[in-house]
């Protein structure tokens, strides 16, 4: 039996700011990261949103990001492992106080935006976000992209770390997903997403943007809460990873 986890970035408004169709899109999947301060998120989102992954049976996921409000924290920034280690300590505690304090926990941490990108490549980096999970709490799941210096950093460390794959990004000939600046790296079609969900979850590759195929194994497959095709992207993969006598649970149950 294959199994897949189904995960989304979440709680990434702020103030009178919305992101995403957070509250339509946890009904379809299994794992919700959420945004904890820094790129986006405020106490109230990040409380709403906690309380709805916890009604719909979701995952809980810390998703801590460089302290970017306005690039969306999607623009790299210089900084020390031992400041990232310190970042990552500081976003993880306040997502972990609001789920206590709702009566749930958290069962996962994924970098967000370039903080996730720069932990790929940069083994100090990721050594120092892997640290700072384990020592947090080394029961959690760290989310890496497959193949990534995150994936092996918590592996070493110990940690039980979940290979991740994108649904609606694409890839290139390396492994990694081609840059936002690119033209054509998020898949604006849902069925292209869905077909590539599928391709992932049972063949373990993704075909690249150079039009070749590259191994991608995965234990986790996001869709961007914030692309303004979301839900539907979400809807058509959990069809298509159905129909395809896929599994879809929660990364704690894997």
């Amino acid at each position: 039996m294959v199994r897949m986890d189904l995960n989304c970035d979440m709680g990434e408004g702020f103030g009178v700011y919305r992101s995403g169709n957070d509250e339509q899109l946890m009904r379809y999947i299994t794992s919700a990261n959420i945004a904890c301060g820094y790129h986006g998120g405020d106490p109230a989102t990040m409380r709403s949103t906690v309380r709805m992954a916890l009604s719909h049976g979701v995952a809980i996921g810390a998703h801590p990001g460089l302290p970017d409000l306005a690039g969306f924290g999607r623009r790299r920034m210089e900084i020390t492992p031992m400041e990232a280690y310190e970042m990552t300590v500081y976003q993880l505690g306040a997502l972990m106080a609001f789920a206590r304090a709702e009566g749930g926990g958290l069962s996962h941490v994924k970098p967000h935006g370039a903080l996730y990108h720069m932990a790929a490549k940069d083994a100090a980096l990721a050594e120092a976000i892997a640290e700072a999970v384990y020592k947090v709490d080394g029961s959690l799941l760290l989310f890496g992209l497959a193949g990534s210096e995150l994936i092996r950093a918590g592996e070493r460390i110990g940690l039980r770390a979940a290979r991740e794959a994108f649904a609606d990004r694409t890839y290139e000939e390396d492994g990694t997903l081609t840059p936002r600046t690119v033209e054509g790296a998020v898949l604006e079609s849902s069925e292209a997403a869905a077909a590539q969900a599928v391709l992932l979850a049972t063949e373990g590759k993704a075909r690249t943007r150079q039009g070749s195929y590259v191994a991608v194994e995965a234990d986790t497959i996001c869709v961007h809460g914030d692309s303004p095709g979301a839900l539907a992207h979400v809807i058509a993969l959990r069809q298509a990873l159905t129909e395809a006598k896929i599994t879809i649970q929660a990364p704690g149950t894997l």
